[in-house]
């Protein structure tokens, strides 16, 4: 059974209002509203704390990790999915785990949350706090390569080891950190499964759209090395900056150029955007392919049947095959999801979860919380899990781990490539959006 959790609504004043959410894991009792007392009395640097209760105290210590997620702001949506990963693995590894192994010892962990706001100077300013002030023995990511970036460079700045899922971008490894680990599979490989999927369907000519940041821009520059691998015609790569509000600009030039594929790198309000846009002007591509929106489940909640057809790349989903000893197969990780949170995971979750999980098999093989052990241990990672294989290679990024391809099918996120992860085939040419 699930432990309840128990929150702490406190207000954390500083240089203006910046909000700020600690989750910490310790014993108390099973309630579901923890009275006020002088230890949780809000004041200018207290954080708002969700504790859960243990059956039994039986640690020899707390591992404590720090992480700044987007609970408010651009990422909100996204941040969401990223913090409830994180704290599936918490449940489960204080709750049925028994704590993280360290020798022949075993460790409650608590993990210290602040509000990123989809900032990254912000970000970066709280990791600090985090790894100065809360002295976390160890950091988890946030939402986004820009994100990634800076924080990252707070964590090597002060040789604290970050595990990440959400920060894709190839610009991140090429720092020379040693500090920084990935799990997800790098932003230029994207939409290399389904871009060879319509290539093989007879797509001849593509069109590029990207958000001039980090993650989108290594989209794009992987979609049109891909494009030109598989003998597309690229026609048109245009960059539009961030937050931009309405792409129909951009739309109606792709419309007059007539190619068989739109590729658009952005995240999940842009992929909201692209899609209305086209519609607004009646433009139908043989085949749409947006990161980020399209395997969420609530992108088809949002557009309704103007879903069905568009393609996204996919860092996991429930239908694949991989499996490990501690989630289970991907279907048996989903229904834990559901079952703790009530709605079905998007892949930002269960890397998440699998961020947090790469951390913990780590310092189980350091047999230590000491930092150079840990990083070696990680560098020797080798592992297949619920997600994928995870297996990082000498910059941090996870080398063994393959792209998938979704497509949305009447109302279904489905796996259509690569050949040995599809659970159906590619519908292309997309039907015009008045037939759907």
């Amino acid at each position: 059974m699930w432990s309840l959790i128990l929150v702490f609504a406190l207000v954390v004043a500083a240089c203006g209002s910046d909000s700020t959410d600690e989750t910490d894991t310790t014993s108390a009792p099973n309630t579901t509203q923890a009275p006020t007392t002088d230890d949780t009395t809000a004041d200018d640097t207290t954080p708002t704390e969700t504790t859960e209760a243990m059956d039994e105290p039986m640690f020899a210590g707390t591992i404590r990790i720090g992480a700044a997620v987007s609970d408010t702001g651009k990422y909100a949506r996204e941040g969401q999915d990223t913090r409830q990963g994180y704290d599936l693995w918490l449940d489960w590894v204080n709750h049925e785990y028994g704590g993280i192994k360290v020798g022949d010892d075993r460790y409650e962990v608590e993990i210290v949350y602040y509000d990123d706001e989809g900032d990254p100077d912000t970000a970066a300013s709280l990791v600090e706090r985090l790894v100065t002030e809360d002295e976390v023995d160890f950091l988890l990511g946030p939402y986004s390569s820009g994100l990634t970036m800076s924080t990252s460079a707070i964590a090597e700045k002060y040789n604290v080891i970050m595990v990440e899922g959400n920060g894709a971008s190839e610009s991140i490894f090429e720092r020379g950190f040693k500090n920084i680990f990935a799990v997800l599979t790098p932003a230029g490989n994207y939409t290399e499964s389904a871009l060879k999927s319509l290539a093989d369907l007879g797509a001849t000519t593509v069109v590029i759209a990207y958000e001039d940041t980090a993650f989108p821009t290594s989209v794009a520059a992987g979609a049109k090395k891909w494009a030109e691998e598989y003998g597309y015609e690229v026609l048109a790569y245009e960059s539009y900056p961030l937050d931009t509000p309405d792409v129909s600009n951009i739309i109606t030039n792709f419309k007059n150029l007539d190619p068989d594929v739109f590729v658009g790198g952005g995240h999940f309000n842009d992929a909201l955007l692209f899609v209305r846009a086209a519609k607004e002007q009646g433009w139908t591509p043989d085949a749409m392919v947006i990161t980020v929106g399209p395997s969420n489940p609530d992108f088809a909640a949002e557009v309704g049947v103007d879903a069905n057809y568009i393609m996204g790349p996919t860092q996991w989903e429930r239908t694949m095959s991989w499996e490990d000893e501690w989630f289970g197969t991907a279907e048996e990780y989903a229904q834990r999801y559901e079952t703790l949170w009530g709605e079905a995971p998007s892949y930002q979750a269960a890397e998440s979860t699998a961020t947090a999980l790469s951390l913990q098999l780590a310092i189980e093989a350091a047999g230590s919380l000491d930092t150079d052990a840990v990083r070696q241990a990680l560098y020797d990672l080798d592992v297949s899990t619920f997600y994928g294989p995870i297996n990082f290679d000498e910059t941090g990024k996870n080398a063994g781990k393959p792209m998938g391809a979704i497509q949305i099918q009447d109302g279904v996120v489905n796996v259509v490539a690569p050949t040995e992860a599809a659970v159906a085939d590619v519908m292309y040419p997309m039907l015009p959006w008045d037939q759907r």
